[in-house]
This record gives structure tokens, C-alpha cells and sequence, in this order.
């Protein structure tokens, strides 16, 4: 006997996710589960999958998962497609939403009535080595020299919920970023392992970058990745304060505040629905 599960597929920016309600159907996601919906030559394909939304009275949280079974801190891509869904599914009505992630709470706002375009609050970003975190003492990680796969580099890394080590470089290249990626997310500097991005700066206000996610490998863009950017930038005094993003899947506006917080900007869409039997 079969057992059915339905997914609504969601993108923002070519980064594509499933969202599986719990509120319609009963299932527990299994790690083999989550792996095989998200292989794209063997199951269905996507970056992730969306969990929720779990309700603690009316508060709705997320378990947002990576394509191996682990589950991300947060998510700039997954939370704006995640309030497209509360929208469309009918949970939200107002034209702003809360959306709790694992590493709290993120305010969304919806900027046209169709609730594709979705301004998040994503916090304040950290260089922090113990809040990303990054071993060895207590310091800001910035333009530090690091040695991955022989190498030696200069890294600049960040967390904004979810950790990330930047590399500023004068080309970009899917070949690079999937050749030094997994050096780098799995590299000792980094217990919790960490998201990889390449990063050119085109003028001051514009950044281009390659994106190598932790648990999910090579991705056509990522909202989280956006805002550690613009900040590593901002920080290096390489860029202003309001930045476009260029991705291979489209690009997404970073600014940062007076506050220190850091706003993205991008559109989402409904792919459509998938009904799996297993």
C-alpha cells in the first residue's frame, strides 16, 4: 500500500525548495527521506525542503532542511519562500508575517498584494570567531590568512545566523567554487562546517559571487549568502551599505541598516505541486 505526501515546490532566485504542511498531512521525514526528495537525478530535486509551519500557539516556525537531512540555522531564500507559502496557504492575511527559524525569529514584509516580492529582516551579522564560529582565540575573522586543500588565502568570515567564509577574487567560476568548496566547509578552522562563496566586487554598489552551501553543495543563489556578502564587503570598505547581489540564479538587494540589520530583497515564486508516493 503506497503512502502519499504533498509538496508545494517554491523558488526565489533559482534556489528551489519543497514545502511539506504538516497541518495537511501526517509524515515524519526520515533523513533517507529528505535525501531522496532533494537528489535531482533520483528523486525530485530541489536545495532543501520547508517543514512547517509547526505552530506554538500562533507563532509559526520552519525546520528548514538541507538535501543531506541536516537542518540550517536559517535561510534568506527559504524564509521569503516560506511567508509566500503562509500567504498563499492562507495563514497570513496581513501584508507583514514573524517566521521562527532555528535561529529565531525573522520579520517579513510583502511589498506587492501577490506576495512575491518579500523584504525580510535577516539581523545583524557577526565576525565573531566563537559566534560563527571558527577555532582558535577569540577574534574578529577578517581578511585572515587560512590554508585549505595546500593553499594559502585570505578569508573573511561572518555569521548571520548561519555561518559563512568569504574569498575575495578577481574571476569566478562554477569549476572553482565546486573545486575548493568542499575543502573549505569541511575544513577544521570551521566544527559546525560552513558556507563557501566567491565573491567580485564590480563597484560599490554591486557584488558577484559563487556559492558552495554547507549540506547542499553548488547553488544557484542564497538569500542567507547575500547578506553575509554585503557585509563582508561593507566591512572590508569595498562597498556601500545597500548592495545588488548577482547570482547565477538572479540577483537580491542587501542593505544595512543604522541598526546593524541587515534587509533582503527579492522575488519568490510557486513552482506547483507534487504528490509523492512511497
Amino acid at each position: 500500500m503506497f503512502m502519499e505526501i504533498m509538496l508545494e515546490k517554491y523558488q526565489g532566485c533559482g534556489n528551489d525548495y519543497f514545502i511539506l504542511d504538516p497541518n495537511k498531512q501526517q509524515c515524519e521525514l526520515t533523513q533517507k527521506m529528505i535525501q531522496q526528495i532533494c537528489n535531482r537525478n533520483f528523486g525530485f530535486g530541489s536545495d532543501g525542503i520547508l517543514y512547517g509551519p509547526i505552530f506554538e500557539g500562533e507563532k509559526p516556525i520552519v525546520k528548514i532542511l538541507n538535501p543531506d537531512g541536516s537542518e540550517a540555522e536559517k535561510s534568506g531564500n527559504g524564509v521569503r519562500i516560506f511567508a509566500k507559502y503562509l500567504k498563499d496557504a492562507g495563514y497570513v492575511q496581513k501584508k507583514s508575517a514573524v517566521v521562527h527559524t532555528l535561529d529565531g525569529e525573522v520579520e517579513v514584509k510583502y511589498l506587492d498584494e501577490s506576495g512575491n516580492r518579500i523584504r525580510a529582516n535577516m539581523g545583524k551579522a557577526s565576525f565573531k570567531s566563537s559566534e560563527i564560529p571558527v577555532t582558535g582565540p577569540e577574534r574578529e575573522v577578517i581578511d585572515e590568512e587560512m590554508i585549505f586543500g595546500g593553499k594559502k588565502y585570505y578569508a573573511t568570515c561572518v555569521s548571520v545566523g548561519n555561518p559563512h567564509c568569504i574569498l575575495q577574487v578577481n574571476e569566478l567560476s562554477k569549476e572553482r567554487i565546486e573545486k575548493i568548496g568542499p575543502f573549505i566547509e569541511t575544513s577544521s578552522y570551521f566544527p559546525n562546517r560552513i558556507n563557501v562563496h566567491l565573491m567580485k566586487v564590480l563597484d560599490r554598489k554591486n557584488l558577484q559571487i559563487e556559492i558552495y552551501e554547507r549540506g547542499a553543495g553548488y547553488t544557484l543563489s542564497s538569500g542567507t549568502s547575500a547578506c553575509a556578502v554585503a557585509a563582508a564587503a561593507y566591512r572590508l570598505g569595498l562597498a556601500d551599505t545597500k548592495v545588488n547581489v548577482h547570482m547565477q540564479g538572479g540577483s537580491m538587494v542587501a542593505e544595512i541598516a543604522d541598526s546593524g540589520d541587515i534587509y533582503l530583497t527579492g522575488d519568490v515564486e510557486r513552482i506547483g505541486r507534487l504528490i509523492w508516493e512511497y
